[in-house]
């Protein structure tokens, strides 16, 4: 077995919250089978612009059909608390800016780092493209000096070019939303896969155990996720 699942992520995407908590959820198992985990922040809106795709939301019949989806997918990963803000969306190149700044100079915190940002908003409400909002977000892992210094970062032209080329690497393996994921495994191989939904399809690819979704008889306890 062995293998690496890179994951691109946005803030500004509920599902790539969801795809963020559902890996960490399994990173041990993962270990345990070789498998690598790299989480990159990108930005969803040059993949949108780049691959010519359009938010669920400017569409009616995806519109729609999201309301129900939205519902389905916080009870099945366990964060019923998710709202949409009044201020949705958000241009979220601040945020994954900072994160971009905070992967090169603070690896171990980037998953936390990440995970605090996207309850901060998806939960808490809070407009994380403001600068003093994701300051107060950031700083639950960030003494002020060093959150000051990942805001000044983010506005650097280094991370604002790292981030765009990282963009670009998605856009390059096919990208077309987020969560994207390449995944390579043990041969070498890599794929893409699309969406928090897929994960079955990534452990076969890898040639990891698993166990598919079984329906019960009548009469039997229902399954607990």
């Amino acid at each position: 077995m062995g293998g690496k699942i890179e994951c691109y992520l946005d803030v500004v995407s509920p599902y790539s919250y969801y795809a963020l908590l559902y890996l960490e959820k399994n990173r041990e198992v993962l270990k345990s089978h070789d498998v690598d985990i790299e989480i990159i922040p990108v930005f969803l809106g040059g993949i949108n612009v780049g691959s010519g795709n359009k938010p669920p939301w400017t569409l009616p019949a995806k519109a729609k059909y999201s309301t129900y989806d939205s519902e389905r997918a916080k009870k099945y990963f366990g964060v019923p608390g998710i709202k949409t803000p009044s201020f949705f969306p958000i241009l979220s190149l601040p945020p994954q800016r900072a994160l971009t700044y905070i992967r090169a100079h603070h690896a171990s915190l980037l998953i936390p780092a990440f995970l605090t940002l996207f309850s901060a908003m998806w939960i808490d409400g809070h407009d994380i493209s403001k600068p003093d909002l994701l300051a107060q977000a950031l700083s639950v892992h960030f003494s002020p000096n060093e959150t000051k210094a990942i805001l000044e970062g983010a506005s650097q032209q280094q991370y604002k070019q790292e981030l765009s080329a990282k963009t670009q690497e998605a856009l390059d393996r096919g990208a077309f939303g987020c969560p994207w994921f390449w995944v390579t495994n043990a041969a070498g191989v890599g794929e893409p896969f699309f969406g928090s939904d897929r994960f079955h399809f990534m452990w076969e690819f890898l040639g990891l155990p698993w166990k598919a979704v079984e329906l019960l008889p009548s009469g039997q306890a229902k399954a607990k996720i």
